[in-house]
């Protein structure tokens, strides 16, 4: 918060719409950030009965608000430095060179801080942050540039820049949130290449009802039915319940529950319910 009121001095000393700009949507990052990290640090806690799978989606929460102050922050910049183009004015170049050094030490520094985080919400925050570092960069180039010639036309054109490079990751994070909430299947895992192998494990007749979705975009959940061949014991189904998690191998799949059914027993017309051999596992 306090360099955003830097940013805010030094635009309008310089009369960098690039400056001003970058404050006002830094201004709103401020107050998202600070809420993404909250939610992020609530969603570590562990399950409650209201709770079963724990608070991880709390970190979605949290990075869907950064993603959305970002989308408002940038159209405005995008809006002032569009009308700047038509109408270019004079800039404090050699005050916006000194700006752009103190920005760039300053977003760096937080960068290195941020960039071993895994969850989605550090992920947003660590884009922020390095797309601020980028835009520090450019408007130092920017600045040079324009304390060399007398071009202030490439005030609003690095905002531009900016703000659509931006724009392009924030909606790009956007997708893998909807995919999360739209329980999609994670990435990377096929569910009819896995009923095939699975398919394939001795004492299996068929597999059914394979659901696979994702809590927080790391840790997953995957739920199936596999129908056994008449007259297996129980070794047999314990075996096939451990092929099964082999299958999945290192796919995160933190939960996995596997229902065991008797051929001739599957629940008639496709459903979710009839006779259960043995407990689901988790």
């Amino acid at each position: 918060m306090s360099f955003t009121i830097i940013e805010v001095i030094g635009g309008l000393w310089t009369n960098s719409i690039a400056i001003l700009s970058d404050a006002v949507h830094d201004l709103g990052d401020s107050m998202s950030l600070g809420a993404a990290l909250y939610f992020d640090r609530r969603s570590r806690r562990g399950r409650t009965p209201r709770d079963t799978y724990g608070m991880r989606r709390y970190s979605l929460l949290g990075g869907l608000i950064t993603a959305a102050v970002l989308v408002v922050g940038l159209s405005f910049v995008l809006w002032h430095a569009v009308s700047r183009l038509f109408a270019p004015e004079p800039v404090n170049a050699p005050g916006m060179m000194v700006l752009a050094v103190v920005g760039v030490l300053f977003n760096g520094a937080a960068v290195l801080r941020v960039r071993r985080g895994t969850s989605l919400t550090e992920r947003v925050v660590s884009w922020h942050l390095l797309e601020d570092t980028m835009g520090w960069v450019a408007v130092l180039l920017g600045a040079a540039a324009m304390s060399i010639w007398d071009l202030p036309i490439i005030d609003p054109l690095l905002s531009i820049g900016i703000a659509l490079f931006v724009l392009w990751n924030v909606f790009r994070t956007l997708r893998q949130f909807l995919s999360v909430f739209l329980q999609h299947t994670p990435p990377g895992f096929e569910i009819d290449r896995f009923e095939q192998d699975v398919r394939s494990i001795p004492a299996v007749s068929s597999v059914q009802h394979t659901h696979g979705w994702s809590i927080d975009g790391e840790s997953h959940v995957l739920t199936t039915h596999l129908v056994m061949n008449p007259g297996v014991d129980r070794q047999e189904i314990v075996a096939a319940k451990a092929a099964v998690r082999r299958l999945l191998g290192a796919k995160a799949f933190e939960h996995v529950t596997i229902e065991i059914e008797l051929a001739g027993e599957e629940p008639e017309g496709g459903g979710h319910r009839g006779t259960r051999v043995s407990g689901a596992e988790g």
